[in-house]
C-alpha cells in the first residue's frame, strides 16, 4: 500500500463528493486525535480561509479539532460549520461554560461552475458527512486519491488538466529516542502551475486556483515549531509546481502535531537537528503528495467541458 497521511497514528481522513447534475466538487476533512497542536502558513495571493487566525502561536488555543479542505471557493467554507457541528456532538473542542467550542480551520479551492452549475458547491451537510466519514475510518486506513473530496473539481495548469487529491508519508528513524517519527501529508492540487519541468499552457478561463495541504506528524511540537513546520512544508509545494504561491493562488499549508513521540532534545544542537530533519521531511511529504494528486487524477467530462488527466 502506498504511503499516506494516515500512516501517522491517530490521523483519519474523510471525503465526500458530488458529481453530475451540475456538481463537480467535494470536501476533505482531516480529523486528528484530541489534543493535537496545529498551525498554518498561507502564502498564496488569493486565499479562501476560515479560522486561520486562531492558529497563530500567540493565541489562546493551541489545539485543532479538525481541518476542512473544501471546494466552492469562499462559499464552500460553510463546510467547516458542518465539521464543527460533528465535533460538538462528540464533545471535541475548547471547553467553555455550557459546552465546547470546536476549533475547525478550513481552506477552499476555486472550482465554481466546473460541473456546469455555479451554485453547486459544498455546504455544512457535506462538511458534517466528511467528518463523520473520517471518524468511521479505521486506523491507518487508505485514503482515496485523485478525483476525491476537495479534489473532485480541481484542475491544473490554467485549467488545461485535471488536478486532485494526493497523499504521502516519510518515516524518520534517527530523530527521536522513543520510536520513529512519521510525517505525512495530504494535498488538494488545483494549481495555476504545472509539475516542475512541464510547460505551462497558455492562459485560459480557469485562472483562479489554489493548492492546499495538511502535513501531520506524531512528534511533539509546540505551536511555534508547528508554525515553522507549516512554513517549511511550502518548499515541497514550490518544488513540485511551477509557478506556485502566485497572486492567483490561495496556497495554504496546515501543520498538525499529535505529540506521541518526543524528539531528541538532549542538547540544543540535537534539538535543532531533529527539527530541521522533521521540517525537511514535511517539505518532501508535501512534494510527494502534490505529485501523487496529479498522477492519480482521472479525465472527467462535464457540461462545462473536458478536464483531461495530465499525461493522458
Amino acid at each position: 500500500m502506498a504511503s499516506k497521511i494516515t500512516d501517522v497514528p491517530g490521523i483519519r481522513v474523510g471525503q465526500v463528493r458530488k458529481v453530475g447534475d451540475g456538481w463537480l466538487s467535494g470536501v476533505t476533512v482531516v480529523l486528528p486525535p484530541p489534543g493535537t497542536i496545529g498551525s498554518v502558513d498561507v502564502r498564496g495571493g488569493g486565499p479562501g480561509t476560515h479560522e486561520t487566525d486562531a492558529l497563530d502561536p500567540t493565541t489562546l488555543v493551541p489545539t485543532v479539532d479538525a481541518v476542512v479542505l473544501t471546494g466552492g471557493s469562499a462559499y464552500g467554507l460553510a463546510a467547516a460549520h458542518g465539521a464543527q457541528r460533528w465535533c460538538e456532538e462528540h464533545g471535541r473542542g475548547f471547553p467553555v461554560t455550557g459546552g465546547v467550542v470546536p476549533i475547525v480551520p478550513a481552506a477552499a479551492i476555486f472550482d465554481l461552475g466546473r460541473g456546469g452549475d455555479f451554485a453547486a458547491r459544498p455546504g455544512a451537510d457535506m462538511g458534517y458527512d466528511a467528518a463523520a466519514a473520517a471518524a468511521a475510518s479505521g486506523e491507518e486506513a487508505d485514503v482515496e486519491r485523485g478525483n476525491a473530496g476537495a479534489g473532485t473539481g480541481a484542475v491544473l495548469g490554467r485549467g488545461a488538466f485535471k488536478g486532485g487529491v494526493g497523499t504521502a508519508s516519510v518515516t524518520l528513524e534517527a530523530v527521536a529516542p522513543d520510536g520513529p517519527v512519521v510525517v505525512g501529508a495530504i494535498a488538494v492540487v488545483n494549481a495555476l502551475g504545472m509539475p516542475a519541468g512541464a510547460e505551462l499552457p497558455a492562459p485560459g478561463s480557469q485562472g483562479l486556483n489554489t493548492t492546499l495541504a495538511v502535513v501531520a506528524t506524531n512528534a511533539v511540537l509546540d505551536p511555534a515549531e508547528c508554525k515553522r513546520t507549516a512554513g517549511a512544508a511550502h518548499a515541497g509545494l514550490a518544488r513540485a509546481l511551477n509557478p506556485s504561491h502566485t497572486l492567483a493562488d490561495g496556497d495554504t499549508v496546515f501543520a498538525l502535531a499529535t505529540g506521541a513521540v518526543a524528539l531528541d532534545r538532549s542538547s540544543e544542537q540535537a534539538r535543532q537537528i531533529s527539527l530541521i530533519t522533521l521540517q525537511s521531511a514535511a517539505a518532501e511529504a508535501v512534494r510527494l503528495a502534490v505529485l501523487d494528486g496529479i498522477a492519480s487524477a482521472e479525465t472527467i467530462t462535464t457540461p462545462a467541458g473536458e478536464f483531461r488527466a495530465f499525461g493522458a
